[in-house]
């Protein structure tokens, strides 16, 4: 049960409803209500068994691709068996109401399509495809990740070099798709307001989005389980479960 009082749902509403231009970003605390934990928290235990800044950089796959499919198994499983949660399903409900132009998101578990949202900029790629390392053949990743939740072999594409297939996602030491980015930056600048969910802004360069669309004369509404920086230049700063809030919010339309 939602623990707000009511005037802060309906301010909320209100800043929507009076808004044309809304752009969202989406951190991992949008999915966590759908079982996919933060796995950069303690409690995901995807630190501890090995050090992601190894085994999830780009000449780390390169040099042991077995390492990064060992330490990304279970966040793999997780986040194919997933499903979006109301927040998810909120935000859809915007972009259908024609109020949210697109949401920028730095997960990779594809929740915002399977919730219907259709302009999603993912900064830090996602698990619909994957690249063969040697012939650079694009692949759907769906099966190859089913398959290798069955048996934990290594992916390998069926090109004569038998070369591992790299999920599309962006690892440490990669540049961000520099055609997102772009398309996100713009989308900041041209908003009138941004609604950052479930992200804590830590992670460059997506934490200098909402800065730069309050520069651009954006208001700022925030929604997350722990305070963030941009809290204190933001119109509504809520401390909550987005999964709770937002579907209160949209319902107040």
């Amino acid at each position: 049960m939602i623990n707000l009082p009511n005037h802060i749902i309906e301010s909320a509403a209100t800043r929507i409803r009076e808004s044309s231009r809304i752009v969202a970003l989406t951190g991992a605390g949008i999915s966590t209500p759908s079982d996919i934990p933060d796995f950069r928290s303690a409690e995901s235990g995807l630190w501890d068994s090995a050090n992601p800044m190894i085994v999830a950089s780009l000449w780390g796959f390169r040099l042991n691709p077995k390492a990064f499919y060992d330490w990304i198994y279970p966040l793999a499983e997780l986040v194919m068996n997933a499903e979006p949660n109301a927040a998810h399903l909120a935000l859809s409900h915007l972009e259908s109401l024609n109020k949210l132009d697109c949401i920028i998101t730095q997960n990779i578990d594809m929740l915002h399509q399977k919730a219907g949202s259709q302009t999603v900029f993912e900064l830090h790629g996602h698990l619909r495809t994957a690249t063969c390392m040697k012939c650079k053949e694009l692949f759907e990743a769906e099966s190859y990740i089913r398959q290798f939740l069955q048996d934990k072999a290594v992916p390998r594409c069926d090109c004569g070099k038998k070369g591992v297939l790299k999920p599309d996602v962006i690892l440490f030491g990669e540049s961000l798709p520099q055609d997102i980015y772009r398309q996100a930056e713009q989308a900041a600048i041209d908003c009138d307001l941004m609604i950052v969910v479930g992200s804590s802004l830590n992670v460059a360069p997506a934490n200098e989005l909402p800065t730069l669309a309050r520069e651009s004369g954006a208001g700022i509404m925030s929604i997350n389980l722990e305070p963030t920086f941009i809290d204190k230049m933001a119109d509504i700063a809520i401390i909550g479960d987005a999964a709770e809030i937002l579907p209160e919010v949209v319902k107040k339309l």
